[in-house]
């Protein structure tokens, strides 16, 4: 046994898997044919305006401490499962430690999503013309033995066969990047929105939580706490004595009519007044 032989038989072998990989392609493309014209469908009321609605609604809503209604807002500006996904966790993860992390890794999940659903026809853009070719020199080279021995019905068979997964194989690749076309087009606007919804959301004051107590009552139990656990708790500082009060004013004695007039005895008649006062 020779090796061309051994190549011949290879590619034999291969003959039937490479037909029914061909016809599973022509499945698949047709099925995601079928799955971008109903992401189109759900894409026909796209805008701009309908974005900046739904993202005050979900600033109105945040305002109002209504997380619910954030929710079904964010999610129903989605058009499909991955983009309501990275909306609503982009409205659940705001109030929670390293937020910005957390929304950041979301939205590379989101990316990835959206990087593998076009690589299902991304590698049909490749592979269709591949199984084409394969499938059009397979049968060529029993055509060519089947001419040589002159049996013209199976040189005919075995063209029809190349020459139909020809076409076939270029019907794939043809269809395959037309879809991938359009839906990097779609993800990248997708992906667009969600952008803009993270940024419009950015400016938005996070609300505490209403069964955080206040700020002021959080050392109240101090010290029950520690009298159950027999810790011992300061005494609290006493008030600085108030400054003394000061003295009371002298009275005020009376001016004498004249420092040098004697004072009269009580009880005795005043003393006569002084001519010409």
């Amino acid at each position: 046994m020779t090796i061309e032989n051994i190549l011949f038989d290879v590619a034999d072998a291969l003959r039937y898997p490479v037909l029914i990989a061909a016809l599973l392609a022509v499945l698949v493309v047709v099925v995601e044919l079928g799955a971008m014209i109903a992401e189109l469908r759900k894409r026909r009321g796209r805008g701009l305006p309908r974005l900046e609605q739904g993202l005050d609604g979900i600033r109105a809503a945040l305002g109002k401490r209504d997380d619910v209604t954030a929710l079904r807002i964010a999610s129903g500006l989605g058009y499909n499962r991955p983009m309501s996904g990275a909306l609503s966790a982009i409205v659940e993860q705001r109030g929670k430690p390293d937020a910005p992390d957390r929304i950041a890794k979301r939205m590379a999940e989101y990316d990835y999503r959206s990087m593998r659903r076009l690589e299902r026809t991304r590698i049909l853009v490749r592979m269709g013309p591949a199984l084409g070719l394969m499938g059009t020199l397979i049968p060529l080279s029993p055509a060519l033995a089947a001419l040589a021995e002159g049996d013209v019905q199976r040189l005919t068979d075995d063209l029809r066969v190349a020459f139909s997964v020809t076409v076939v194989g270029l019907l794939i690749g043809v269809v395959a990047f037309a879809v991938s076309l359009v839906r990097d087009r779609l993800y990248a606007q997708d992906y667009s929105d969600v952008e803009y919804v993270l940024a419009g959301l950015s400016d938005v004051p996070v609300q505490p939580s209403p069964k955080a107590p206040p700020t002021g009552e959080a050392k109240a139990p101090a010290a029950p706490e520690a009298a159950r656990t027999g810790a011992t708790v300061p005494a609290p500082t006493a008030a600085p004595p108030a400054p003394p009060a000061a003295p009371p004013a002298a009275p005020t004695a009376p001016h004498p009519t004249s420092p040098t007039a004697p004072q009269s005895p009580p009880g005795a008649p005043p003393p006569p007044a002084p001519e010409g006062a």
